[in-house]
């Protein structure tokens, strides 16, 4: 923490930071990592790849575009595997001269990826989808069934094996691509029998849109949420304001101004913030440093926090300030 001296009835306290690391040592209010461990996504990949050639000559042998179209899906998934065991090992490593934050951002990034390559992939799965209506195809509907059925198979336990991380946006992206996947193939296997009781061949090729719809809709939410953190955007269970007040009721705080709250990505949430406090010793300064961060603790499980001290009743300098000043 920077000195703070006394220079008479006008000393300020400045710049007064806790990054509650220690030698970056992050408490979290008891958070850990998702149980899951990289080797999933490896083994996860490895039966991608075999999945992949399993569908496309399914999709070769049976005519059928919708089996063609989710192979290209699922092989969409092994780079997407690769990105995000790659963030995983990344966001394990400590923080470092270079990386100060560390590495927690490493799967955000990837699930910013992996998002992009969903919505060009779903563009050109309608586009494939389209052309076929145009020109349908007599498909062989047992191929269709019995190779989605062992995708169905992959697909579900890499869903399930995943699970176990749902509230990671890297492998947020990992579940909901696999969940879609999964649904694309009990599509499929409905389709295929449609076809055989119908001879509706066009059913195929309106599969395979609606799978390129599927995958535009699932990349979107995660392209938003991952732009958001990358973007500094403020957490969505936190409010700039709730937090705030929260500090003012901190006794010695009188104001609380230039508050800024951002994601590291997973659950690391950092602040930082400007409050003005009246003429104190520094013992009682550290006093009300160590309540307002045992606060932003408790109350939003905020563990990265700089707070700069101020003397009370300066002018405002920024251009966000609490509106309502605490009562002391």
């Amino acid at each position: 923490m920077p000195d703070h001296s006394h220079s008479g009835p006008g000393h300020t306290h400045d710049h007064s930071h806790d990054h509650s690391h220690g030698a970056h040592t992050h408490s979290h209010g008891g958070h850990v990592h998702p149980p899951l461990k990289p080797s999933v996504l490896a083994w996860a990949m490895v039966a991608t790849l075999g999945l992949v050639v399993a569908e496309v000559f399914g999709g070769f042998l049976g005519h059928s575009v919708a089996l063609l179209n989710d192979a290209v899906h699922n092989l969409s998934d092994v780079p997407a595997l690769g990105i995000s065991w790659l963030a995983m090992r990344w966001a394990e490593r400590p923080a470092d001269r270079d990386k100060t934050y560390g590495y927690h951002r490493a799967g955000t990034l990837a699930a910013f990826t992996n998002a992009v390559v969903l919505v060009v992939l779903s563009a050109w799965l309608g586009y494939e989808a389209i052309e076929r209506l145009r020109g349908p195809v007599e498909v062989v509907e047992s191929w269709m069934i019995w190779t989605s059925l062992a995708a169905l198979a992959v697909n579900g336990g890499i869903t399930l094996a995943v699970m176990r991380g749902h509230k990671d946006l890297n492998l947020r992206s990992i579940l909901v691509h696999n969940f879609g996947d999964a649904l694309s193939n009990i599509a499929i296997i409905a389709g295929a029998i449609a076809i055989h009781y119908t001879g509706l061949s066009w059913i195929d090729p309106i599969l395979g849109l609606a799978i390129g719809l599927l995958v535009l809709w699932s990349s979107i939410g995660i392209l938003r949420d991952s732009a958001h953190i990358l973007l500094e955007g403020r957490p969505q269970n936190l409010q700039v304001e709730e937090v705030a007040r929260a500090i003012l009721t901190v006794p010695g705080v009188h104001e609380v101004h230039d508050v800024h709250i951002w994601s590291l990505g997973g659950d690391h949430n950092a602040m930082s913030c400007h409050a003005r406090i009246p003429d104190m010793h520094m013992d009682e300064c550290e006093s009300v440093l160590t309540a307002i961060r045992q606060k932003l603790h408790d109350s939003f499980s905020i563990d990265h926090v700089t707070i700069q001290l101020e003397r009370a009743g300066l002018p405002a300098q920024s251009g966000y300030v609490m509106p309502t000043p605490a009562q002391k």
